[in-house]
């Protein structure tokens, strides 16, 4: 298929600068301060003890969506993701309704993340600290993707550090108790796909990477190794914290916590361990905010190539190398909802927005090869991506359904209008 008129990478001027190392703790970095400090209190109240089956769930399905975006990424690595994915394999809708949901849901889990950064740092003016987190990362991310993965790689080993604390307190507390991990107390089927779905916002990081195809060095081959390796370590984060803070809390003080692990904390006995995590649970959504307004920022530069957003958020900063006018776009509508939402909304609409978009990753994966065996992951994750998007609160579904509709409606305007 045709690019549609869109321009070629070497014309637009980013560097290639990350290597292996660097692509895997960026996925890493958004992920681990997404799933570990925000999903897991109302996953818990959507599923009790069964949202570690949830989990697995979440994870079957993460896995067939990196499997999926990792063999695309590898053939077309530019800025952009599956917007470009499905562009390229099932037409220019479907790019677009994949890049109009990725922005879009996206944008949510920014306004999730620094809402998070404020909860722990300042609970009483979480907004006033929301907004002043995502303004100090635009601002890195304005000077350059070296600077951004470097701080990252700092955020990733301290929130690592702090997660590895909590997991050895719990479990080895008098507090903890193997029966509250019984999932046969779970709620039922759709509790338990609910909390998958809720828990799938935690795995969505590892699409950073794909986004940034254009400024990874070697991408063919450093995108599909660094998509499934990030998406494992963040498997085994989530489970040991999982099982440490549920054995702790049980299902019923895990679904009712504001703070999980700094409640886990002071249940286990060690109430001086709380200050660390919540300098920890900071700094991790941190880490998340800052890939999330990259990832934002690359797909929206890539939307604006083609034009289905403004031509001139498709610029690249001489000096930086850096899409500057998309990171401060996107910086300062973040800011706004950060002012105003309310987090536990943002990760259930997040959610809906992200799967739709893993929905096409994977549909156009199905693209590739007509061989039987090669379509059977895409069509696992494709069917879970569907599956998990209307397991969500009604609430998310509907809002979520809605700006799709919307985002179809303005390209369908926008189409009419060139016809004219």
């Amino acid at each position: 298929m045709t690019r549609s008129g869109a321009h070629q990478p070497a014309e637009v001027g980013l560097r290639r600068t990350l290597g292996l190392g660097d692509a895997i703790v960026i996925g890493l970095g958004a992920m681990v301060g997404a799933g570990i400090f925000a999903a897991l209190a109302p996953a818990a109240r959507a599923a009790g003890s069964g949202l570690l089956l949830g989990l697995a769930v979440a994870a079957v399905v993460a896995y067939c969506n990196a499997a999926s975006s990792a063999r695309l990424a590898a053939l077309y690595p530019a800025s952009g993701g599956t917007y470009v994915y499905g562009r390229e394999r099932l037409g220019a809708f479907w790019g677009y309704l994949a890049g109009w949901s990725f922005v879009v849901g996206k944008t949510a889990s920014c306004a999730a993340m620094a809402l998070t950064v404020g909860a722990y740092v300042w609970p009483g003016q979480a907004h006033a600290v929301a907004v002043a987190a995502v303004l100090a990362l635009t601002a890195v991310n304005y000077g350059g993707m070296q600077k951004s993965a470097l701080l990252t790689r700092v955020i990733v080993a301290l929130v690592l550090a702090v997660l590895a604390s909590v997991v050895v307190v719990c479990l080895g507390s008098g507090a903890a108790d193997a029966a509250r991990l019984d999932v046969g107390h779970s709620g039922g089927a759709a509790g338990v796909l609910q909390a998958a779905g809720l828990l799938f916002f935690a795995f969505a990081g590892y699409a950073r990477i794909a986004t940034l195809g254009e400024e990874v060095r070697d991408p063919e081959r450093t995108i599909p190794r660094a998509i499934p390796l990030a998406l494992g370590m963040a498997l085994v984060v989530y489970v040991a914290v999982a099982v440490a803070v549920l054995s702790v809390l049980g299902p019923e003080g895990l679904g009712h916590a504001e703070a999980p692990l700094t409640d886990a904390a002071r249940a286990a006995g060690v109430p001086g361990l709380v200050p660390v995590v919540r300098v920890g649970a900071a700094v991790a959504a941190l880490g998340s905010l800052l890939a999330l307004i990259l990832g934002v920022s690359r797909t929206t530069l890539a939307m604006a190539r083609d034009r289905h957003l403004p031509g001139a958020l498709a610029a690249v900063h001489p000096r930086f190398q850096v899409p500057h006018r998309a990171e401060l776009t996107v910086g300062a509508v973040v800011a706004a909802l950060a002012a105003t939402v309310d987090v536990r909304g943002a990760i259930g609409f997040s959610s809906f927005g992200v799967l739709a978009y893993y929905a096409i990753a994977n549909a156009s994966a199905w693209t590739l090869s007509s061989a039987p065996a090669s379509r059977v992951v895409p069509a696992i994750g494709l069917v879970g991506c569907i599956t998990l998007a209307f397991a969500l609160p009604a609430v998310s579904v509907g809002v979520g359904a809605g700006v799709l509709v919307l985002g179809v409606v303005a390209y369908g305007v926008r189409r009419w209008g060139a016809t004219r």
